[in-house]
Order: C-alpha cells, then structure tokens, then sequence
C-alpha cells in the first residue's frame, strides 16, 4: 500500500524519474528520428508530436475525472507505463518507437494526475510552494539528464542510452508500485468501480465553453493560446534544428539544455518576484511577452552558434511569463474558483501542445527547410550545413508575429476583476432568492468566475 503517508515527495520522485528518463534520450532521438525519416524530417516530427499533444488534450479530463473516482495511484501507474512504454522500441523497431509514441499520447497525462496527487495532500495555502516544487523537479531533471545522456551516447553508443532509460523508467514504475500509497481519501471514492462519469467531466472543450462567459479570462485564455503555440512549436523541433541546421554537437545541446534551464529556473525564483513587486502583475506579463518576441525572432534570423546562446539567454527571461499569467489568473479569480480557472489555462496549453508542433513542421515543410544528409556530430560550435533558405527559421519568424498578436491582447488585460467582481455579488445579495428559484429553468447564464464546482 505504499511507504509512509502520502506527500508531495512521492510527487516529485515520480515526475523526475518519468522525464529524466526521456531527458536522457535527446541525442538518440534527434539521431533516429533523420534515420527514420529521411525526408520532410521537420514535418513528420510536427506531426508525430502534434497527435500526440491533441491525445492527450482529449483524455486529460476523463484520466482526471476517473482518477477522482477509483483514485490516483492506478492511474499514476497507468499514466508513467505507457509514457515510458515506447522507449526500448527506439532500438528495437523505429517505426513502432514513433507510432507509439503518437499513441501514448491518450496516456501522457502524468502531470494532471501528478497535480490531483498533490491537491489530495496538501492544504489550499500549501499548495502554490508544492506545485511549485513539482515544476521546479521537473526542471531539474531536463537541465541534468540530457547531458548525461549526451556523454555516455558519445562514450558508449545510444544502446546503452536506450538501455539506461528503459532502467529508470521501470525503477520510476516500480517506485509506484511499491512506494507510493493512496493519496485518495477512502471516503471520496464510489462504492462501486461502475460509478458513472458524466460526459461532462470527460468532455475536453467544456471548460473552454465557457470562456466566453468573462471577459478578463476569455483575454487572458486567447493571451496564452497565442504565446504558448510558438512556445510548443519551437519546443518539439528545437533541438533538432540545433542540430542539424545550425550545426550543434551533441554536448553543445546537452550545454544549451543545461544553461538556459538553470538561467530560467533563477528567472522564475529570482527576478519574478522582484519584477512582480516592482512593475505590477500585468507588466510583467508584457515585459515576458516581450522577451519571447525578440527570442523567436533572433531564433528565425540567427544562423551563427553565438546567436542562439544568446537567444537561449532571452528565453530564460521569457519563462517568466506563464507564472506570472497564472498569478494573474488567480488575481481575476475568486478563492473558490482557482481550479477551474487554472484548468482551463491547462486546457488550453494542451491544446496548443498538440497544434504547435504541426504547425511548426508544416512551416518548414513550405520553406523547404530539409534535411538531405545526415550530419556528423561535429564537436565544435561551427556551423555545418548552409540553411536552404534566406531565412533559416522561418517558423520561428511566424511564431514571433503570433506572440505580438498576444502582447496586443494582454494590453487590454484588467489588472483585476475580483474587486469589482466584489460589488456585484454584494449588490445581488437581496436578489438572491430570486434568481436560485430562477436557476430551475435550467439556463446557464452565469459568468464563469461566479460558476464553480470546485
């Protein structure tokens, strides 16, 4: 049944297992993916990574609602098997690796199930620091196993790569197995194991329904759509375009990975709070909106290994932004609503982690950003291949005129809502009555931060 009582450690060992294990596989993988794909190598990986994020857009919230129902322990299990399960198929069978991984898209949901885990165990007031560390473990595994994995690939070969990510995930599997206990408290379950689940709590676009509902979170929902589509674009292709346009080696992107996830991990703990002290919650926002734009488009003109170190340094600075969107989330939400409010913000990035990728191959695709060969891991920083084109990243282009379009819609973000929101309900109270006898007429005419079932 577990070791101990249920804490947010167990947490924190589960997500960082799970991703060090992929962390390790980033040079094998851009290796394999060219040799797979030897053609249109940016399209299928946009298309790949684009299935794979829209799955788990779409089973996010029946895992979520079947994991408050029979618990989170088996679904955690569930979750981590099948993220890991294409993994040794890397060197057994490429074609499957890919496929699988497509597939284990309706699994890769770990991080809403790891988030319920923590919610069960900790206190409202708690839990913005216990997210926080869970976010921060996640970091840290993706700043130190690429570069490991980058070393014993240049070493040793990626079999032995592979075969040490196949350990830690199964370690990762095992620790569920044997060590986590039950953070679902008896008395929250069904009875029985056929309590039905509504279409409602399984239905992806139902939080997104009712965005419309309220003018500040419908701002702040189109602001991370449009910030956050570059965002997961440039994540899924990144590294192979280091690699095989702009002429990184191998340990130039483990270095890359590791100095641009420590710069924004200082970022977000760092000049976030003094930002947020000095400028106010919405500047900051602008201020990070800001950062992405001229970090997109140094990455879209910049041909020179120099150029992209120093984007990589802009980028740290424009990590800022999610935080501080969130916090403002919470500043244009009641108490009683953060969850649903933050949900939907959720929502919405797994929607863009699923078109982002597409999207971003396709854009090469159309500007013949091909690769013909593959190349050598070339040990220096020098550049190896000429780009096919004028501009060498043109998606990233793209994505900066897309985040504008998102620094223009947050201007009009209000700073906050909840007080004026404050005045309406005290202007309601003696229409109360009335209107829940009216709510039996079954319209739902309410605005989303009056609405909750949280």
């Amino acid at each position: 049944q577990g070791v101990g009582r249920p804490s947010v450690y167990h947490a924190v060992v589960v997500i960082f297992l799970e991703f060090f294990a992929w962390g390790l596989l980033t040079t094998p993988m851009l290796t394999v993916l060219h040799e797979t794909f030897p053609h249109h190598t940016f399209l299928m990986n946009g298309l790949i990574q684009g299935v794979k994020g829209f799955l788990s857009f779409l089973s996010a919230p029946l895992i979520g609602a079947l994991s408050d129902a029979w618990g989170r322990k088996s679904f955690l299990l569930l979750t981590v098997f099948f993220t890991c399960v294409p993994i040794p198929l890397m060197r057994i069978s490429p074609w499957w690796y890919f496929a699988m991984i497509s597939v284990s898209g309706i699994f890769s949901v770990t991080f809403s199930v790891i988030f319920a885990y923590v919610a069960d165990v900790t206190q409202e007031h708690e839990r913005t620091t216990a997210y926080g560390l869970v976010s921060a473990t996640f970091a840290a595994s993706l700043v130190t196993s690429p570069a490991i994995g980058a070393y014993l690939s240049a070493s040793y070969g990626d079999s032995l790569v592979v075969l040490m990510a196949t350990v830690v995930a199964v370690v990762d599997i095992c620790f569920i197995l044997l060590a986590v206990p039950e953070s679902l408290p008896e008395k929250m379950r069904p009875a029985s194991w056929g309590s039905s689940i509504s279409w409602e709590q399984a239905d992806p676009f139902a939080s997104l329904k009712k965005v419309r509902k309220d003018s500040a979170v419908l701002l702040i929902c189109i602001t991370v759509f449009l910030s956050y589509l570059p965002e997961a674009g440039q994540y899924s292709s990144f590294f192979l375009y280091l690699r095989q346009v702009i002429g990184f080696g191998s340990a130039s992107i483990a270095a890359f990975i590791a100095v641009v996830g420590i710069l924004s991990i200082i970022a977000q703990t760092v000049f976030l709070s003094v930002l947020m002290r000095s400028i106010g919650n919405k500047n900051t926002v602008l201020l990070g909106l800001g950062f992405q734009i001229l970090q997109l488009a140094w990455y879209g003109f910049g041909s020179q290994s120099w150029m992209m170190w120093a984007a990589g340094a802009i980028a740290a600075m424009s990590s800022i932004t999610f935080p501080a969107i969130s916090a403002l989330v919470s500043q244009n939400a009641e108490a009683d609503q953060q969850g649903v409010v933050q949900g939907i913000i959720t929502g919405i990035r797994g929607l863009c982690n699923g078109l982002g990728p597409a999207l971003y191959g396709f854009i090469f695709f159309l500007f013949h950003v091909e690769l013909n060969e593959l190349l050598p891991d070339p040990t220096s920083g020098k550049k190896a291949m000429q780009p096919p084109t004028v501009v060498p990243g043109p998606p990233f282009l793209v994505g900066a005129c897309v985040v504008l379009l998102s620094l223009l819609v947050a201007l009009f973000i209000p700073e906050s809502s909840k007080a004026s929101s404050t005045k309406k309900r005290s202007a309601s109270l003696g229409s109360s009555l009335s209107a829940s006898l009216d709510q039996s007429n079954g319209e739902d005419i309410e605005p989303l931060l009056q609405d909750s079932s949280v």
